[in-house]
């Protein structure tokens, strides 16, 4: 998920709109509709919704991008939440926020958004955004010893790895397990490998932290 940040300065029309945009999308895909069928689904004119984009790829990569980031802010706050009374739960955290977050993204969502360059991009990005955020609480788990010794790069890397996997739908085609259900599966896999700490376990670092 994207870096939470300072979204672009909208109007609370614009904001509500961008909300009931993404609700259709996320439950019907965005490939089929034409800007007039979103207008009259939204009951605005065409001329609203090019004030948000100026083509329908612009807006469909702008709704992907409200989705990602709307989504990064709760889950670093869930991230936030737990890293004061359970740091060694801030990797569940954050997966499990990942996966509630891709949950209510139907078939044709997640159809549409790989099959679309732009938004697919949207995605890789957002995708490798996380992978580095989990990087990064992997190693500073491993340094504040409240995971086990494990090479915290390694770790790192491995869900990496899988999360790429996921975006590119590899593991939906081999396993049948939708992205969010396949998040779910990775926050238990390292909730429960990275449990510990080892007692005399050495902290690892990663290379250049």
């Amino acid at each position: 998920m994207s870096t939470p940040g300072m979204a672009p300065a909208r109007t609370s029309r614009q904001a509500d709109l961008f909300d009931a945009l993404l609700g259709i999308f996320l439950t019907e895909g965005f490939a089929q509709f034409t800007l007039a069928d979103l207008a009259a689904r939204l009951r605005c004119s065409k001329s609203t919704l090019y004030a948000l984009a100026h083509s329908k790829e612009q807006l469909a990569v702008a709704v992907a991008r409200h989705f990602f980031r709307a989504a990064a802010e709760r889950i670093e706050n869930d991230v936030a939440a737990v890293a004061a009374a359970s740091p060694a739960e801030t990797v569940g955290a954050y997966l499990g926020g990942v996966a509630r977050e891709l949950r209510p993204a139907s078939s044709a969502f997640r159809r549409d958004l790989a099959a679309n360059p732009a938004t697919r991009a949207e995605y890789e990005r957002n995708t490798r955004i996380a992978a580095r955020r989990i990087r990064e609480l992997v190693a500073a788990g491993v340094e504040a010893g409240v995971f086990r010794g494990v090479d915290a790069a390694f770790v790192g890397q491995a869900a990496t790895t899988v999360m790429s996997a996921i975006q590119r739908g590899d593991i939906t085609a081999a396993t049948g397990l939708s992205d969010a259900d396949a998040y779910a599966e990775l926050a238990s896999l390292l909730r429960h490998g990275l449990a510990g700490p080892v007692p005399g376990a050495t902290a690892t670092k990663v290379p250049g932290s």
